[in-house]
C-alpha cells in the first residue's frame, strides 16, 4: 500500500514541479553547456535547462517524509541520495555558472564521493547491519566477501553512480533505464522486510513525472544533481536489501557505460591516439553509427527491462 501511495504522490509532485521550475531555471540562465567534443546533433541542445534532477528529488524527499515515522529504514537511503545530489549540484553549478563545461575535476569529485561512500560503510558496519550477500540464482544462499566486503561496497557504490552519471547523455535514457532498475527492487520490498517501500514508489512516480519533460525532445536535463543522485539511490538500495551482487544485472547499462569510457581513456593513452569507439560513453558510439537518439534509448531501456525480468527470476528462484 505504501508504494501505491507514494508513487502517486511523487508523481504529482514530479508533474506538478515541471511548468514552475523549468521557466525558473530559464530565467536564471542555467543551460547546459554542450561539450564541443560531442556528437554534432547534440549543438542543439545547448541551453536547455540543467539541474533538473532537483524536480524529481524534490518529488522523493517531500513524499519520503510522510513515512519518515512508520519506515525509519528509508533514512539511510534519502540521506545517501541527498549527499551525491549535492555533489552533483556543486558540479552542475561550476559548469553552468563558471562556464567549465567538465565541471569538477575527476580527483576532486572522486574524494567528494569517497568521503560520502566512507561514512555510509562506517553506518552499515556500526549499525550491525548483515552484509553477507544474495546470490542470484542460488536458492536464497547468502555469502560473505569477508576481508573484501568494504573495499567491494565502495566499488559497488562508485562504481554504480558514476555509471548513472555517464549514462545522462541522452534525453530520457538515465530517467527511463533507473525506472527499470527502481521498478525491480519493488519485488524484494513486497516480499522482505526492507522498509523502503515507500521511497521506492516515491522515486518510481516522481522519475515517471520527470520524464513529461524529460523524453525526447528533452524540456530540461537532471544534471549530475540528479544523475548521481539515482546511482546512490540504486547502490544503497541494493545494500539494504543485501543485494548488491544484482546490480550487475539490473544496472547494466550504467556498468556498460562506465567501462566503456574507462577502456575509451586506457586504451587512447596506451596508443597515444587511438580509440576503440567512436565516442564513449557507448551511447554516443551508437549515435556516431547513425542510430537515432530515441532508437538508442528505447533499446537501452528495453535491455534493462529484460535484465530486471531476469533478476526477478534470479531472486525468487
Amino acid at each position: 500500500m505504501a508504494i501505491c501511495i507514494s508513487l502517486l504522490v511523487g508523481f504529482a509532485i514530479s508533474a506538478a514541479l515541471g511548468p514552475f521550475l523549468i521557466p525558473f531555471l530559464l530565467r536564471l540562465k542555467i543551460g547546459q553547456t554542450i561539450r564541443d567534443d560531442g556528437p554534432e546533433s547534440h549543438l542543439k541542445k545547448n541551453g536547455t535547462p540543467t539541474m533538473g534532477g532537483i524536480i524529481f528529488l524534490s518529488a522523493l524527499f517531500v513524499t519520503s517524509l510522510f513515512f519518515l515515522k512508520s519506515y525509519p529504514g528509508i533514512i539511510p537511503v534519502l540521506l545517501m541520495t541527498l549527499s551525491f545530489a549535492l555533489i552533483g549540484f556543486a558540479d552542475d553549478y561550476i559548469k553552468v555558472v563558471l562556464k567549465r563545461a567538465m565541471g569538477f575535476k575527476a580527483w576532486q569529485k572522486m574524494i567528494c564521493e569517497i568521503v560520502v561512500t566512507t561514512v555510509f560503510a562506517i553506518y552499515m558496519v556500526h549499525s550491525g547491519r548483515d552484509l553477507t550477500m544474495l546470490v542470484p540464482f542460488s536458492g536464497g544462499h547468502y555469502i560473505d566477501a569477508g576481508i573484501l566486503t568494504i573495499p567491494l561496497m565502495f566499488f559497488v557504490i562508485l562504481g554504480t553512480v558514476n555509471g548513472a552519471n555517464f549514462t545522462d547523455g541522452l534525453d530520457g535514457l538515465a530517467t527511463k533505464v533507473t525506472l527499470a532498475i527502481v521498478g525491480f527492487f519493488f519485488i524484494p520490498a513486497v516480499v522482505s522486510e526492507g522498509g523502503l517501500d515507500p521511497a521506492l514508489g516515491a522515486l518510481f512516480g516522481a522519475l515517471l513525472g520527470f520524464l513529461l519533460y524529460n523524453a525526447h525532445p528533452a524540456k530540461v536535463f537532471m544534471g549530475d544533481t540528479g544523475s548521481l543522485a539515482l546511482g546512490a539511490f540504486v547502490a544503497t538500495t541494493a545494500y539494504m536489501y543485501q543485494m548488491p551482487l544484482f546490480i550487475i544485472l539490473v544496472a547494466f547499462i550504467y556498468l556498460a557505460e562506465v567501462i566503456s569510457v574507462i577502456l575509451q581513456v586506457g586504451y587512447f593513452k596506451l596508443t597515444h591516439g587511438k580509440r576503440i569507439f567512436k565516442m564513449a560513453p557507448i551511447h554516443h558510439h551508437f549515435e556516431l553509427c547513425g542510430i537515432e537518439e530515441t532508437r538508442v534509448v528505447d533499446s537501452f531501456f528495453i535491455v534493462t527491462i529484460v535484465l530486471c525480468a531476469l533478476a526477478v527470476i534470479g531472486y525468487l528462484v
